[in-house]
């Protein structure tokens, strides 16, 4: 048996396309850092009120007491970070468990996922509420980490539409 036929037989060998647990957290670990250095900064830029104008968006500085879209923000915050941390292990420990599994693309999305989400719990935990500082004009202002959710999220949708296409056509 060749090398190409053992890994073809492993169903999770290693490949090209697969990232393992290691890159998982390193990209997770440096993504998170990088959220937490960004609200600080945008904390003391824009905390006397100021408004930078980039064109399409605006930093301009706001906190969230609540969830997305400021839902909950009546609880106590105690409630926010137990639901919000446990929603965040969970994805979290699916996301280390299928790490050597899943192709780079939906591995990375993850890994945006859950970076984005223990960036908020994080900023949660340090202030009551999190930072956000990105403003639109249509839609609510919101920060970097959650910008990676939703990146984090389309890659993983993408790598499983993707991935539902490579076996459509394979099997046609």
């Amino acid at each position: 048996m060749t090398s190409t036929e053992s890994a073809e037989s492993e169903p999770f060998a290693a490949s090209p396309r697969r990232l393992g647990r290691g890159t998982f957290l390193i990209v997770a670990g440096i993504s998170i850092v990088v959220a937490l250095i960004v609200d600080p900064v945008a904390r003391g830029v824009l905390s006397d009120g100021q408004i930078i104008d980039l064109g399409v968006l605006e930093l301009r500085l706001a906190y969230n007491s609540g969830v997305a879209f400021s839902l909950g923000a009546q609880l106590p915050a105690i409630v926010i970070v137990a639901v919000t941390a446990t929603i965040t292990a969970t994805i979290g420990v699916y996301a280390w468990r299928t790490a050597p599994e899943v192709s780079r693309l939906q591995s990375i999305g993850l890994a945006a996922i859950v970076a984005g989400a223990a960036a908020n719990v994080i900023d949660r935990i340090l202030d009551g509420k999190v930072t956000d500082y990105f403003h639109t004009g249509w839609w609510p202002t919101f920060n970097l980490a959650d910008v990676y959710i939703t990146s984090g999220v389309v890659l993983v949708m993408g790598a499983l539409i993707f991935a539902n296409d490579t076996r459509t056509e394979s099997s046609s």
